[in-house]
């Protein structure tokens, strides 16, 4: 019997995570369609992608048109992109959890979310408390296949300079060798990676619902 080929939703797919997310979904064999909500042309052209530009803010104007077998959510910011405290958290808490919403609303069972080591919403530090807020926030939705991947430092080259998170790369290139047993989770993480354990989670089982980054990378086998 014949496998029936799913839909994708990808949110994100203009960052270094979601375009590597995008094109493994596009080459699976299970994948029919891969929707892409995003803000601005990603770039990407194959027959099996439907291209939505939409505010990602304001999710719920397009609820007909978020329909998939699973979402894939790669959204996320900096403090320094995004300086202001209020637009930060409309975008690493608000936009995961509309979309985790409209999941639940549309009956998609499976929903995955990029968050960080170290989420945690009673942090006082705001980058943690915030993805910390998404995180139990999202949990409570109780959609059958929930994952929260908690990735270390993104080793990709993104198109905008990072002064802080360039210096800390260069900092673990030297000293990742004493990052072993249960520090080895700080070692920096590529995209590719993170996206093909994305993929993986899509297709397979897992106990877990918050995988961090040395699981991340099993089950990406880098």
């Amino acid at each position: 019997m014949k496998t029936k080929e799913k839909t994708a939703i990808v949110l994100g797919a203009t960052g270094v995570t979601g375009s590597a997310l995008v094109s493994l979904l596009t080459h699976h064999n299970a994948y029919a369609k891969i929707k892409l909500f995003s803000r601005s042309v990603s770039g990407f052209t194959h027959p099996k992608i439907d291209e939505y530009l939409v505010d990602l803010q304001d999710l719920e104007k397009h609820k007909s048109s978020f329909t998939a077998d699973e979402v894939y959510c790669c959204i996320g910011t900096t403090k320094a992109k995004t300086p202001d405290k209020e637009t930060y958290k409309n975008i690493d808490y608000g936009i995961p959890v509309q979309a985790a919403k409209l999941c639940k609303e549309n009956n998609i069972n499976t929903f995955m979310v990029i968050s960080a080591l170290g989420a945690n919403a009673s942090s006082s530090v705001f980058y943690n408390k915030i993805k910390g807020q998404m995180e139990d926030d999202v949990i409570a939705l109780q959609i059958p296949k929930t994952y929260i991947l908690q990735p270390s430092l993104i080793a990709g080259k993104r198109k905008e300079k990072r002064l802080g998170e360039w210096l800390a790369k260069q900092f673990l290139k030297v000293f990742q060798f004493l990052l072993i047993g249960s520090l080895k989770k700080y070692k920096p993480i590529h995209p590719e990676t993170i996206a093909k354990a994305m993929v993986w989670l899509g297709n397979n089982e897992e106990n877990a619902t918050k995988i961090q980054s040395d699981k991340i990378k099993e089950l990406g086998k880098e």
